[in-house]
């Protein structure tokens, strides 16, 4: 079966596209957040990955065309931000010490957990970027000595955790403002965490936006120096 679809540059197009296309209409069918798209997808892809033998870089030679477009994607998310600028202006100390204050837990808690669980460094500056997108996190982490493969893999999980789990933390917690809500899902979970956001409301998503973009900076900047402490 590899050999056949290997010289197709659509096969990995039409099984991203089919198996999310499950996912999303799972989603609306059920209303259930543990019917994310995006986690479907991953789940139906691999399985069908491994039952027809098809070689990762088969498959990855069609489906990369739709990498291509994450960052116009990303792009976009400023729309909203610029939408909420006034809510900027006059919330923006509170707004940057929450991104500020979610990075450093973000950081604090990779360095105890590794310590916790006797992580070598390579592996505990692999986890460092984990909260943020994931071409500036591949860049993190190979530049401080981890395992680049293990932290695309980590992004994508913790930013299908954040969509998923974010209105259950939010209603766990009682956090109601919506600006607290876009700033911690941001910054905890990146973009795939703002798509949460952004159905959660306006505000939410813009300020989720935001969150990416702030945070993905002080990220590498804080991972350098956390990277020095274990």
């Amino acid at each position: 079966m590899a050999g056949m679809v290997a010289d197709s540059a659509y096969f990995g197009v039409t099984v991203s596209l089919l198996s999310y296309g499950i996912g999303w209409f799972l989603n609306k069918k059920t209303g259930m957040a543990v019917f994310n798209p995006l986690l479907i997808s991953i789940t139906l892809t691999i399985p069908a990955l491994v039952v027809g033998r098809i070689d990762y870089d088969v498959y990855y030679s069609g489906a990369k065309y739709l990498s291509w477009l994450l960052t116009p994607a990303t792009v976009c998310l400023a729309v909203p931000l610029y939408e909420k600028l006034a809510l900027l202006r006059s919330d923006w100390k509170a707004i940057f010490t929450g991104i500020v204050s979610g990075v450093l837990s973000s950081l604090l808690c990779v360095l105890l957990l590794s310590a916790a669980f006797g992580l070598g460094h390579a592996d505990y500056v692999t986890f460092l970027p984990k909260s943020i997108t994931t071409a500036i996190g591949i860049g993190v982490s190979e530049e401080l000595g981890g395992h680049v493969n293990l932290t695309a893999a980590v992004i994508i999980i913790t930013g299908v955790l954040g969509n998923v789990l974010a209105p259950l933390i939010c209603g766990i917690f009682r956090i109601t403002e919506p600006v607290a809500k876009g700033i911690a899902i941001g910054t905890a979970s990146h973009a795939v965490g703002t798509a949460k956001a952004m159905e959660m409301g306006e505000t939410e998503g813009a300020m989720s936006s935001l969150s990416i973009a702030v945070s993905g900076i002080l990220t590498v900047a804080g991972a350098s120096v956390f990277a020095q402490f274990y």
